[in-house]
């Protein structure tokens, strides 16, 4: 596992083991990426269940300003600590070691988010959880993109009642990327025509 590219490029990344953490294979990584490179300059990039870390460092090391982890194994969030000091991404970088709804409920009034990238574990329900967290928070706005790792056979289509749009599904032979965007919250001021950001998906 390694920093594709970027300031950091071809830096490898330490990783732990177990089932607890699922790391992106560079293969899917670089793919994501592709996507996501014309939005990464100058953003605000959210990493939730983190892992290792190497999506956010990856992030940044393309040339977002800032990547917040939150990883609430104390064993990854180490892991996240040593990467990020390895790849010398520390003035980009915040590491919080919380579960990701109270990450987001901890993060209002001080953080806005361009990207979102989540990857929980799988069959927990938990990127339902982080979803409605975010979609009743302030830390996302009506440009923002969140982007859910997800197994095959997830089914995101409740994400509708919650106000998302989905706006795009990239499908690998194990696992998919689902593209959203907030577009119906309560008291939130919402362009009707698509941002460059969602409209390219």
């Amino acid at each position: 596992m390694r920093i594709i590219a970027g300031k950091a490029r071809r830096l490898p990344l330490k990783t732990i083991s177990g089932l607890d953490t699922r790391p992106t294979t560079d293969r899917v990584k670089e793919t994501l990426f592709n996507m996501l490179n014309p939005y990464l300059c100058d953003c605000s990039f959210l990493d939730l269940f983190a892992g290792s870390g190497q999506i956010g460092l990856e992030a940044v090391s393309r040339g977002a300003k800032k990547a917040v982890f939150v990883e609430n194994n104390r064993k990854a969030a180490s892991c996240i600590e040593e990467n990020i000091k390895f790849t010398k991404l520390a003035d980009y970088c915040e590491l919080l070691v919380r579960d990701a709804v109270s990450a987001i409920r901890f993060m209002e009034g001080r953080e806005i988010f361009d990207l979102v990238f989540m990857d929980p574990p799988y069959g927990k329900n938990l990127e339902a959880d982080s979803l409605k967290a975010l979609a009743s928070s302030g830390i996302i706005h009506e440009d923002s993109m969140i982007i859910v790792e997800a197994s095959l056979d997830t089914n995101l289509s409740y994400v509708v009642a919650l106000g998302y749009e989905i706006t795009k599904e990239k499908t690998y032979k194990t696992n998919k990327h689902i593209f959203l965007r907030l577009i119906d919250k309560p008291g939130m001021r919402v362009t009707h025509e698509k941002s460059n950001i969602s409209g390219k998906f």
